[in-house]
């Protein structure tokens, strides 16, 4: 056992992704081998080396991609602006280029989200691809899964992806009636497979629905009663998600289409040809992963943060960010820059929200302005960089989603979008209290001792 831990403790070394915690496993590893060593096993790994391998093979359609985004590239492409080096950075991560001619939608809540999905998968002609984390088998649940059902029964071809961790709850019966109607139902990561099953930290977070290569949604919302805010633990759910049309959908496919072939071996053939659409709105997607070569999901809130001049409001459900992040919120700050960020009141994952009480209370130092939704429990993620651009997507502003996961989010580079945007946050703002007020509810041992404690966790939370 010693002898093995040695040899994960030099593991740990070269594959850690910060200097901290390779110290802490090794530390772990070698003073306690017969408790950490099984840790490390499950916990240890800091990339998704199968999932590379699968991305390799999508390379055709990745350089088709390419081409058909320089048909319609982005008009505020360019290198020669801050924009257009902003939006470079982007589709640096992405190794895709920025398209204009699209449409998109911002739905508000389960009702308005669950009725444009449900409402698009009833008028599709050819296919459906849709991909959760969450799936239950409740009433929005047994809804998704009929109207998945009748398309099958149709004629249509219906793909659906799920991630067995976060869907773990879910009866074997919920398949079974979905595969008997003729869907096609495949699990990303099952702990039943031999490639994955030391890797269960990793999680595919993703929440997409696709019809006939045309329109997409993304956001916030999984598949669950709690989503539409009928779970009394906690009330209103307030979340965000988009409808998109144009050539931006292509990407967004091109997202599910690389699960889609790790989770299968499949190669998918699909419509990449959507129409252009007469908004005409700039859109990127910009999808993010242990697979990625570089840390695309802190570098995605990072860059974001550098290009606001004059205000950035964020929205996310869980604060447990990385230093980098951290630190450029504060120089945000000190370039006069109006930063909020809103977090929920309320909690579902009692040791995030519990480490989030450390880090919001040093940003908030720094000049930060913390909101805390109160109406209910907030779980959207969005982003406003200035008038100029938005993001609505399933990463988290916490480790896991930036390090861990695999997450895909829409940026919108469009003033209107923006000022939609605004709106609705500034309607959040209004359902919020300063962090302050809560902190003074705390008790003391929350505050001097429970707090610090999770901040310790940080790095898998």
């Amino acid at each position: 056992m010693q002898a093995a831990a040695i040899v994960a403790a030099y593991r740990a070394i070269r594959t850690a992704r910060t200097p901290q915690g390779a110290v802490g496993w090794v530390v772990f590893l070698l003073s306690a081998p017969h408790f950490a060593l099984p840790f490390y096993l499950v916990l240890g790994h800091s990339r998704f080396p199968g999932y590379v391998s699968a991305r390799r093979s999508a390379r055709s359609v990745v350089d088709a991609l390419k081409k058909y985004g320089a048909e319609h590239g982005a008009a505020r492409g360019g290198s020669e602006t801050a924009e257009g080096r902003t939006i470079a950075a982007f589709e640096g991560m992405t190794d895709l280029p920025a398209v204009s001619g699209n449409s998109v939608r911002l739905l508000v809540d389960g009702d308005a989200t669950f009725g444009a999905i449900l409402d698009a998968i009833r008028s599709a002609e050819s296919y459906v691809l849709a991909q959760y984390y969450i799936l239950r088998d409740d009433r929005i649940g047994a809804e998704f899964r009929e109207c998945l059902m009748a398309k099958a029964r149709e004629g249509c071809t219906v793909r659906l992806l799920y991630d067995a961790l976060g869907s773990h709850g879910l009866p074997q019966s919920y398949f079974e009636e979905l595969k008997a109607a003729g869907v096609v139902v495949r699990n990303f990561h099952s702990i039943r497979q031999p490639r994955s099953r030391l890797q269960i930290n990793f999680r595919n977070h993703r929440k997409i629905v696709i019809v006939d290569g045309a329109a997409g949604f993304v956001g916030g919302l999984n598949v669950g009663d709690e989503y539409m805010g009928r779970d009394p633990k906690f009330g209103p759910w307030r979340d965000t998600h988009l409808r998109i049309d144009g050539p931006v959908v292509t990407q967004l496919q091109l997202v599910f289409v690389e699960d889609w072939h790790w989770a299968t071996g499949e190669r998918l053939e699909l419509n990449w040809q959507p129409r252009r659409q007469a908004d005409d709105e700039d859109a990127l997607i910009v999808a993010t992963g242990p697979a990625d070569e570089v840390e695309a999901g802190s570098l995605y809130f990072c860059n974001a943060i550098n290009a606001a001049q004059t205000r950035l409001w964020i929205a996310s459900p869980y604060f447990v960010p990385d230093i980098d992040i951290m630190r450029a919120l504060e120089l945000a700050v000190l370039r006069g820059v109006d930063v909020r960020l809103l977090i929920p009141d309320r909690r579902d994952h009692w040791l995030a929200w519990l480490a989030a009480f450390e880090f919001v209370g040093e940003i908030a130092t720094s000049g930060v302005t913390v909101l805390r939704y109160g109406e209910g429990f907030m779980h959207q993620k969005v982003i406003l960089v200035d008038d100029r651009f938005a993001s609505v997507g399933t990463v988290n502003l916490d480790n896991r989603s930036c390090r861990l996961n695999f997450e895909v989010t829409a940026l919108v580079f469009d003033e209107r979008f923006a000022a939609e945007v605004a709106a609705m946050l500034e309607a959040d703002f209004a359902k919020a209290r300063p962090h302050g007020e809560r902190v003074a509810t705390l008790s003391r041992f929350t505050r001097r001792v429970a707090a610090p404690a999770a901040r310790l966790f940080a790095p898998i939370l």
